[in-house]
Protein backbone atom coordinates (compact mmCIF):
# COMPACT_ATOMS: atom_id res chain seq x y z
CA UNK A 1 0.00 0.00 0.00
CA UNK A 2 0.74 3.43 -0.77
CA UNK A 3 0.24 6.46 1.45
CA UNK A 4 -1.12 10.12 -0.17
CA UNK A 5 -1.51 13.06 1.65
CA UNK A 6 -2.60 16.32 -0.42
CA UNK A 7 -1.97 19.73 0.17
CA UNK A 8 -2.17 23.20 -1.72
CA UNK A 9 -5.51 23.62 -1.63
CA UNK A 10 -7.43 27.57 -1.09
CA UNK A 11 -9.64 29.50 -2.28
CA UNK A 12 -9.07 31.62 -5.49
CA UNK A 13 -10.29 33.83 -7.39
CA UNK A 14 -11.31 32.97 -11.20
CA UNK A 15 -8.46 33.40 -13.29
CA UNK A 16 -6.07 32.50 -10.42
CA UNK A 17 -3.28 29.63 -10.04
CA UNK A 18 -2.86 27.08 -7.26
CA UNK A 19 -0.46 24.10 -7.13
CA UNK A 20 -1.62 20.94 -5.26
CA UNK A 21 0.79 18.73 -3.81
CA UNK A 22 0.43 14.65 -3.04
CA UNK A 23 3.17 13.11 -0.87
CA UNK A 24 3.61 9.72 -1.31
CA UNK A 25 5.33 6.82 1.48
CA UNK A 26 4.89 3.26 2.01
CA UNK A 27 5.44 1.05 -0.97
CA UNK A 28 5.98 3.73 -3.77
CA UNK A 29 8.49 1.29 -5.97
CA UNK A 30 5.14 -0.41 -6.30
CA UNK A 31 3.70 2.39 -8.22
CA UNK A 32 2.59 1.97 -11.62
CA UNK A 33 0.98 5.77 -12.23
CA UNK A 34 -0.59 8.66 -10.26
CA UNK A 35 -3.01 10.63 -10.97
CA UNK A 36 -5.64 13.54 -9.78
CA UNK A 37 -9.42 13.09 -9.76
CA UNK A 38 -11.79 15.53 -8.33
CA UNK A 39 -15.51 15.27 -6.78
CA UNK A 40 -18.06 18.47 -6.74
CA UNK A 41 -20.68 18.63 -4.77
CA UNK A 42 -23.16 16.45 -5.94
CA UNK A 43 -21.43 15.06 -8.76
CA UNK A 44 -19.47 11.86 -9.26
CA UNK A 45 -15.21 11.73 -8.65
CA UNK A 46 -14.05 12.36 -12.32
CA UNK A 47 -10.65 11.93 -13.76
CA UNK A 48 -8.33 14.97 -13.85
CA UNK A 49 -4.76 13.98 -14.88
CA UNK A 50 -2.51 11.15 -14.98
CA UNK A 51 1.38 10.61 -14.96
CA UNK A 52 3.23 7.71 -15.29
CA UNK A 53 5.84 6.87 -11.68
CA UNK A 54 8.88 6.05 -13.67
CA UNK A 55 8.24 7.47 -17.03
CA UNK A 56 6.76 11.29 -17.88
CA UNK A 57 3.51 9.94 -19.74
CA UNK A 58 0.73 12.43 -19.09
CA UNK A 59 -3.37 12.40 -19.66
CA UNK A 60 -5.57 15.03 -19.15
CA UNK A 61 -9.37 15.42 -19.44
CA UNK A 62 -10.33 17.75 -22.03
CA UNK A 63 -11.78 20.61 -19.67
CA UNK A 64 -8.04 20.90 -17.90
CA UNK A 65 -6.12 20.57 -20.78
CA UNK A 66 -3.81 23.84 -21.36
CA UNK A 67 -4.37 24.92 -17.92
CA UNK A 68 -3.58 22.32 -15.75
CA UNK A 69 -0.07 20.60 -15.46
CA UNK A 70 0.83 16.94 -13.52
CA UNK A 71 4.66 16.45 -12.66
CA UNK A 72 6.21 15.11 -10.24
CA UNK A 73 9.66 14.97 -8.66
CA UNK A 74 10.32 10.90 -7.31
CA UNK A 75 13.28 12.03 -5.08
CA UNK A 76 10.89 13.53 -3.12
CA UNK A 77 8.20 11.28 -3.92
CA UNK A 78 5.74 13.92 -4.74
CA UNK A 79 3.34 14.40 -7.34
CA UNK A 80 2.09 17.53 -8.28
CA UNK A 81 -0.61 19.46 -10.00
CA UNK A 82 -0.25 23.36 -11.24
CA UNK A 83 -3.53 24.62 -12.17
CA UNK A 84 -3.91 28.13 -13.92
CA UNK A 85 -6.56 29.93 -15.44
CA UNK A 86 -9.39 28.37 -12.73
CA UNK A 87 -12.55 28.36 -13.27
CA UNK A 88 -15.62 28.44 -10.65
CA UNK A 89 -16.37 25.19 -12.46
CA UNK A 90 -13.08 23.51 -10.77
CA UNK A 91 -14.57 24.02 -7.45
CA UNK A 92 -14.07 20.48 -6.41
CA UNK A 93 -12.30 18.20 -3.80
CA UNK A 94 -9.18 17.08 -5.54
CA UNK A 95 -7.69 13.70 -4.89
CA UNK A 96 -4.81 12.05 -5.34
CA UNK A 97 -4.11 8.78 -6.09
CA UNK A 98 -1.92 5.77 -7.02
CA UNK A 99 -2.25 2.47 -9.08
CA UNK A 100 -0.01 -0.42 -8.36
CA UNK A 101 1.70 -2.16 -10.86
CA UNK A 102 -0.18 -4.76 -12.39
CA UNK A 103 -3.25 -3.27 -10.96
CA UNK A 104 -6.16 -2.63 -13.25
CA UNK A 105 -7.27 0.76 -10.80
CA UNK A 106 -6.13 3.57 -8.98
CA UNK A 107 -5.49 1.34 -5.28
CA UNK A 108 -4.69 3.90 -2.82
CA UNK A 109 -6.25 7.02 -2.39
CA UNK A 110 -5.32 10.96 -0.28
CA UNK A 111 -8.01 12.01 1.64
CA UNK A 112 -8.43 15.08 -0.56
CA UNK A 113 -7.77 18.74 -0.72
CA UNK A 114 -10.41 21.79 -1.25
CA UNK A 115 -10.32 24.04 -4.36
CA UNK A 116 -12.63 26.45 -4.39
CA UNK A 117 -12.72 28.98 -7.30
CA UNK A 118 -15.02 32.06 -6.61
CA UNK A 119 -15.95 34.27 -9.53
Amino acid sequence: QVQLVESGGGLVQAGGSLRLSCAASGRTFSTYAMGWFRQAPGKEREFVAVMTWLGSSTSYTDSVKGRFTISKDNTKNTLYLQMNSLKPEDTALYYCAARAKGATDFGSWGQGTQVTVSS
